[in-house]
């Protein structure tokens, strides 16, 4: 009965992207799915309704999160803080240095914004636009942009993924994104040198794009202006409480939008609630977004996602799931064990947040440590989902690049990650089993 249940889950998630439907379907299908195995289980009515409701509460407070991201990115918009930061960092590119620099100034825009997508549609188009003019095969531009806007997908204090991991675990994001920031050292310096000796191989003149003259056709384009991010920057360093960091941000924005924009209040407030969109076509293709309607897709994906632990574990619909995964963790290894439920988790739910949650319910009686079981998320979940090409995680960005989906072999950093953590992982079962007592 499990796994006919956990069947058509599946195909109904395969089925939506087949069809191109919304997700949010499919997943409405599996709670269906999951209350009617539970009914045939004997539990009441009022039992799933609270079982629902149990998985809904431990991410209730990142639902807020998510609306004041939505605000945030909006009046980053308006305010001019990403044109800004935006044109100044693409004067940074050289055809010598071009895929580096691709990789690099993704990783700082995602850490500043924390999302993959917004990355994507802002410096990993103008990277995209570059690439091409220099005649960069688009699967290594893709690859090296798909690797920035992941870096702080994963480890931004204001990426959702890093808040989803932080409250399904119950962790702190600045203690988690300590250990996220150790375990990344050595795969970024990696990634750096692959695409620096990749980019050597790149020839002819920088055909660069005159940003700052698209973006002051519709921006002043002040230093004032990045002061929202210098904000949040300057609370995170400090370890500011997230949502208290982004209402700080929110509020330097508003001031900047109405006296350095010089927007009308109104148009800042339907900024924050729809997005913001430039009155010039070119700017707004490449800073057009944000507002509280931009998240409400992904809070919904959030909220249903999460209702399901509270049913599969009182349920015990993925008992037989977990008891494989403990011997497989046994076998090679709890972060390795992880890793490899992972990947299935992310082939079946299409979509980072449902694998997340998915791999902590298989994986979460392997951990005493809740801080490990975050970090291993981490390392696991969260940077698989985009390897795999239909889910949405990463065929997205790709698609907004217009790169291949050959561009996930060239992520570098996304599979630097899991190898440097596999290794490291196994280097340590060999010590303990060489320094156990033998008989």
């Amino acid at each position: 009965m499990e796994y006919l249940v956990l069947g058509l889950f599946c195909g109904a998630l395969v089925l939506g992207i087949v069809l191109e439907i919304s997700m949010l379907w499919a997943l409405g299908l599996g709670l269906a799915l999951f209350w009617f195995y539970g009914r045939r289980k004997g539990f009441s009515w009022r039992a799933l309704a609270a079982m629902t409701w149990e998985g809904v509460a431990t991410v209730w407070k990142i639902l807020l999160t998510f609306l004041l991201i939505g605000v945030m990115t909006a009046l980053w918009r308006a305010a001019g803080t990403v044109p800004v930061i935006v044109s100044a960092a693409a004067g940074l590119i050289r055809p010598e240095i071009f895929l580096l620099m691709s990789f690099l100034l993704n990783c700082g825009l995602s850490v500043l914004t924390g999302t993959s997508f917004g990355t994507a549609a802002t410096m990993g188009v103008i990277c995209a636009a570059m690439g091409t003019a220099m005649g960069v095969s688009p699967a290594l531009t893709g690859g090296a942009i798909l690797s920035g806007v992941f870096f702080g997908d994963r480890c931004s204090p204001v990426s959702t993924s890093a808040l989803l991991t932080a409250a399904v675990t119950e962790t702190n994001i600045y203690d988690n994104i300590r250990g996220m920031l150790r375990t990344a050292l050595v795969p970024f310096l990696l990634a750096c040198g692959i695409y620096g000796l990749l980019g050597l191989a790149v020839r002819g003149g920088g055909a660069g794009l005159d940003l700052r003259a698209v973006f002051a056709r519709s921006f002043r384009l002040h230093w004032t202006a990045l002061l929202p991010a210098a904000m949040i920057l300057a609370l995170a360093a400090f370890r500011v409480n997230v949502r208290i960091a982004m209402t700080a941000s929110i509020l330097a924005a508003v001031p900047v939008c109405l006296f350095v924009q010089r927007l009308p209040l109104e148009e800042v407030l339907l900024a924050a609630l729809r997005g913001f969109t430039p009155t010039d076509p070119e700017a707004a293709k490449l800073v057009s977004g944000g507002g509280v309607l931009s998240m409400l897709n992904v809070s919904a994906i959030v909220c249903i996602s999460s209702s399901y632990s509270g049913l599969f574990q009182k349920t015990g619909l993925l008992d037989g799931c977990k008891r494989g995964v403990a011997r497989l963790c046994g076998r090679v290894g709890r972060y390795p064990g992880t890793l490899l439920s992972s990947v299935p988790a992310g082939m079946v739910a299409c979509n980072q947040t449902l694998a997340i949650l998915l791999t902590a319910q298989l994986c979460r009686e392997q951990y005493a440590d809740r801080k490990a079981l975050a970090l291993d998320l981490e390392d696991s979940a969260v940077i698989t989902s985009p390897l795999i090409p239909w889910c949405i995680a990463g065929a997205v960005p790709l698609a907004m690049v217009g790169a291949p989906l050959m561009a996930l072999l060239t992520a570098f950093y996304l599979w630097l990650i899991p190898l440097c953590r596999t290794l490291q992982s196994c280097r340590g079962k060999r010590r303990r089993e060489g320094s156990a007592p033998k008989e």
